[in-house]
């Protein structure tokens, strides 16, 4: 397989909002990314970094990413967040995926975090099963809590 995985650059985040876009639609939310390429050049290659992205790379074309940031734990220490992983539809089941995986988990390795974690919807099966056969924990207890930014503004304005 001609797949190469590297980091990402400045001048790949046009193909890495395409594959955002994509995986917006594969979650069914086809119209919730609000990121530009100009947020992700400014937070991902500024002075001070927010993310870091391993790039796919099949015959000479960006067909997937692994998009992940440091985290801290009280409980463990250091962590890594995977924020996002997303091969193009028509190139998955080719290992592509599995080899983005395996470089984020090698990467925090060599970066001696303890954690790595990232979110998985539950109909997804096929990830699921991928993640439990790898020796991922999925944690049926715990919810994710998110608050989005109107509701930001309007709590915020609620306390003055």
């Amino acid at each position: 397989m001609n797949v190469v995985i590297r980091e990402g650059f400045k001048n790949d985040m046009p193909a890495v909002l395409e594959l955002i876009k994509e995986l917006a639609a594969f979650e069914r939310e086809p119209d919730a990314v609000v990121v530009t390429v100009e947020d992700l050049i400014n937070d991902g290659f500024g002075k001070n970094p927010l993310f870091k992205t391993f790039i796919a790379e099949y015959q000479g074309e960006i067909v997937g990413m692994a998009l992940f940031y440091n985290r801290y734990s009280t409980w463990k220490g250091k962590t890594i967040h995977l924020e996002d992983l997303i091969v193009k539809e028509d190139k998955r089941q080719l290992g592509i995926g599995k080899a983005l995986y395996d470089a984020v988990l090698k990467y925090a390795l060599n970066e001696n975090v303890r954690r790595v974690e990232w979110v998985v919807l539950d109909w997804n099966k096929p990830a699921i099963d991928f993640y439990k056969k790898s020796g991922a924990t999925i944690l049926e207890t715990w919810d994710t809590v998110q608050m989005n930014e109107e509701n930001l503004i309007n709590y915020v304005k609620s306390l003055s």
